[in-house]
């Protein structure tokens, strides 16, 4: 039965794009493969949650932790923060795998042996902010012990029952080489080491007569103690001799009456000393979260305060870690050109793939040249193979032999033959060769009947 012509014209086109998806149905194969192969292997979506180590409650990291998460919230990745002890343990968290990022103070770490090297397998995202060392002591005690209300001196505190924190808090290292740059043994000191909300508890009460603690100025209980009668923060009149000493400190500045203008608070300029906080992690952190938690911090961290100018912070500065490949690209250009314009998972996947993409199409433009002549064979076959029934019936009718029924046998064979071809699905564009076998047909027909 013959179809209508729609019909004819649809199994025409369907029978073609077969044709063209088995002629190029390889190279397809081969460059999805590939493409898989290279997701798989380059993973460029990040994972869709991650762990990061703040630091006490009513501290600096404990602030800033949910800008942290609300900023990669936007991005479709929910942050875990993990209230901790402080630095110490954050780089415990890390070292573990427990957590993939985490704020660590400058100083925090162990002193290194010669031979030391620090921790392998960690990376700074840069430093944050600066965290000024505070050391809060009782006024009542500076007029017992040495006859004057303010101090300016670490080695007065001699003999003082001090708390310096708690283990895994990174003020204690600090305020140990604070010590041993005063030749003060730590041995000999009455130290105190609880936790920092119990130790203002303790300081306020006169159990204990000074506390030290390490954090930005936007800490709570900072900004409570400053205000407090009767609680006076240490004067480090040395802060350059200090910071000459020990490495992991630099002088820095409060500015008489930047607490409380209206107060006078303080009521002098003080010399104090500060270590950079720095944002840490592993180094098999993914990439894109690594890429947007410093963008985060170039948002959070880039406002001024008291002690640095807008747009100072975060700053690829010197650290115990190396500085990690993303860290360095957000210093170099600031935010990923495609980031600027596209979500932010077509640009990242676009930023991760782009270089084996252009692999990948440098593969397969030149094996993609052989599919239209592979294609064109595969038509032509579909006309060519039907010369050879052709052949046959010729050099059967050249037979000078043939009986009148073996003569009807072959222009019914020649009829069936045209009648096959006629039906053949062919592109326009091979239409020349389908015509001529059917004329070749013709004259086949033609010779026979004249035979």
């Amino acid at each position: 039965m013959t179809l209508p012509f729609p019909m004819r014209k649809l199994k025409t086109t369907l029978l073609q794009i077969g044709d063209l998806l088995l002629t190029a149905g390889p190279v397809l194969l081969l460059a999805i493969g590939l493409m898989v192969l290279a997701y798989r292997v380059l993973s460029p979506t990040p994972p869709q949650r991650m762990v990061l180590a703040t630091g006490p409650a009513q501290g600096a990291y404990a602030e800033f932790g949910p800008r942290y998460a609300s900023a990669l919230k936007k991005h479709g990745i929910e942050v875990e923060l993990r209230t901790t002890k402080g630095s110490q343990e954050n780089l415990a968290l890390l070292q573990s795998g427990e957590v993939e990022a985490a704020f660590v103070q400058g100083g925090a770490q162990d002193e290194l042996g010669p031979d030391e090297a620090p921790p392998e397998g960690l990376a700074s995202l840069g430093n944050l902010f600066r965290e000024p060392v505070w050391v809060f002591y009782r006024e009542a005690a500076a007029v017992e012990r040495h006859d004057r209300r303010t101090l300016d001196s670490l080695a007065q505190l001699k003999g003082w029952k001090i708390n310096i924190g708690h283990e895994g808090s990174g003020v204690t290292n600090v305020m140990r080489r604070l010590f041993n740059a005063n030749g003060i043994d730590p041995r000999t000191q009455k130290l105190g080491r609880l936790e920092p909300t119990p130790a203002v508890v303790e300081l306020l009460a006169g159990r204990i007569d000074a506390m030290a603690l390490v954090s930005a100025p936007e800490s709570p209980l900072v900004r409570m103690l400053l205000i407090t009668p009767g609680i006076r923060l240490l004067d480090f009149a040395q802060a350059e001799a200090y910071a000459r000493r020990v490495p992991q400190v630099q002088p820095v500045l409060l500015p008489r009456g930047v607490v409380d203008l209206a107060r006078d608070l303080p009521r002098q300029d003080l010399h104090l000393l500060a270590a950079n906080a720095t944002l840490v992690v592993r180094e098999d952190t993914h990439p894109a979260l690594q890429q947007l938690l410093v963008q985060a911090a170039g948002r959070i961290h880039g406002e001024g305060n008291w002690f640095q100018r807008k747009g100072e912070f975060p700053q690829a500065g010197a650290s115990d870690y190396a500085l990690a490949t993303e860290a360095q690209r957000y210093y170099e250009s600031g935010t990923p050109l495609l980031q600027r314009y596209l979500p932010f998972w077509l640009a990242n996947l676009i930023d991760r793939m782009w270089v084996v993409l252009v692999s990948i199409v440098a593969v397969v433009i030149p094996l993609s040249r052989i599919v239209p002549p592979l294609y064109t064979m595969r038509i032509r076959s579909r006309i060519f193979r039907w010369y050879g029934t052709l052949r046959d019936i010729e050099e059967r009718a050249s037979d000078a032999a043939l009986t009148p029924e073996a003569v009807t046998g072959l222009e019914d064979e020649l009829k069936a033959l045209d009648a096959r071809v006629e039906r053949l699905p062919v592109p326009l564009s091979h239409a020349e060769e389908l015509y001529a076998l059917r004329s070749h047909i013709q004259l086949v027909r033609r010779r026979l009947q004249a035979g």
